[in-house]
């Protein structure tokens, strides 16, 4: 199980819809986000892209050298780029961090902020123009490990001679993620991706999904990873949990979430339209599933589903995503940075060993806490435990 969290570059409140309890989100902020989930044990970190945010790879650039283990998925964006600076890009980065760059493909799904970015190109034809995008940036980047150049035409798009002289770290290329809910985007995902990524649907919703793609990638000799993008509220009981969710919206109007949920419908991202059909813009029916709540997708676009409740009811409902097939978690929570270590303190040792052993400190073995009265040392539970055992 791969545990990921979110760097958030387009804005960080402790109160949706709202600028009260805003905080503004600089370098300096983003870097402690970074080294606290680094330092934590997180695998990596999800970084947003579109008009709302800053610039995803001068950000986890910037990040580099801040972190010693931490991964960044960082946005391809084809029609946007052209596919042979985007692998020049990749292996430098993959190069200066030492293997530490996921690639995460973005199609887009709304025209209007499209066009702002000089893309001029319907839902159809952004999916052809992506197919042939990943694959010249596949081969230039797989290429360069032997010093061969690429040349490809195709209907969208072409490249003579390409070639780049510095390969990357991982071989053949970073590994490549997506995700989409259209059946175009399920074609490009099972022939082209590594890891297919979907948001916080209901687990039955999850389960129709992954057998489909399982299915379509088998019948052409592939197999896919998968990974959920979700939002987690947890406290230590979970009335805590529910008040805290309540809390996340309650300055929440009528009219901002009628303004967000309209230009919503004006997308033609698939996902983004089965995350609104959740909720149906309505506060008083947000418990989709068993502790599965939609109110974030009220006023936010794209993942719009959080996980609620105590440590050991998150921990249940992970697992009955990890039972379906997922295997990464990409998680976010408001505010970002002490979410992150709320959850890792609460939920991450009831995750698998291999969670729990990146807590640990090879040279450290306590005291955990903070000395009681200065003279005594905190039980541990595992300590506690082991009284209760030989009692």
């Amino acid at each position: 199980m791969n545990i990921f969290w979110f760097i958030p570059t387009h804005g960080d409140s402790r109160y949706l819809g709202t600028s009260k309890g805003a905080r503004q989100v600089d370098h300096a902020y983003m870097k402690q986000i970074a080294v606290a989930v680094d330092n934590l044990g997180y695998d990596g970190v999800l970084i947003p892209t579109g008009r709302s945010c800053e610039d995803p790879w001068i950000t986890a650039a910037s990040l580099i050298d801040a972190t010693r283990q931490l991964k960044f998925l960082v946005a391809l964006r084809p029609g946007i780029t052209t596919p042979a600076l985007a692998a020049r890009m990749a292996a430098t980065f993959d190069r200066l961090s030492n293997g530490r760059i996921l690639l995460n493909l973005v199609t887009g799904g709304d025209e209007q902020e499209l066009k702002g970015d000089g893309l001029y190109e319907d839902h159809s034809t952004r999916y052809q123009t992506a197919s042939e995008y990943v694959k010249i940036w596949r081969e230039i980047l797989t290429r360069s490990h032997t010093g061969e150049s690429f040349t490809f035409h195709g209907e969208r798009l072409s490249v003579d001679d390409a070639k780049l002289l510095y390969p990357p770290v991982q071989q053949p290329h970073p590994p490549l993620w997506f995700g989409g809910s259209s059946e175009a985007a399920t074609e490009l995902a099972a022939e082209q991706v590594d890891t297919y990524l979907t948001w916080g649907e209901p687990p039955a919703a999850v389960k129709e999904k992954i057998q489909y793609l399982r299915a379509k990638a088998a019948a052409i000799g592939r197999t896919l990873n998968y990974g959920i993008r979700l939002h987690v509220i947890v406290r230590e009981t979970n009335e805590q949990a529910w008040a805290a969710a309540d809390e996340l919206i309650q300055y929440l109007d009528d009219a901002t979430i009628a303004a967000a949920q309209k230009k919503f419908a004006q997308m033609d991202s698939v996902g983004q339209q089965r995350m609104a059909a959740l909720h149906g813009g309505r506060k008083d029916q947000l418990e989709v599933s068993p502790n599965l709540w939609a109110g974030i997708g009220l006023v936010r676009g794209g993942a719009g589903t959080a996980l609620v409740g105590d440590p050991e009811t998150v921990a249940a409902r992970i697992q009955e995503y990890a039972d379906l097939g997922i295997d990464t978690f990409i998680f976010s929570g408001y505010p970002h940075l002490e979410e992150s270590i709320r959850f890792a303190e609460l939920v991450f040792p009831l995750l698998p060993l291999k969670t729990r052993k990146k807590l640990a400190q090879p040279h450290l073995t306590g005291p955990f806490g903070e000395i009681i009265a200065n003279n005594y040392v905190p039980e541990t539970t595992e300590a506690k435990n082991l009284v209760k055992e030989t009692a």
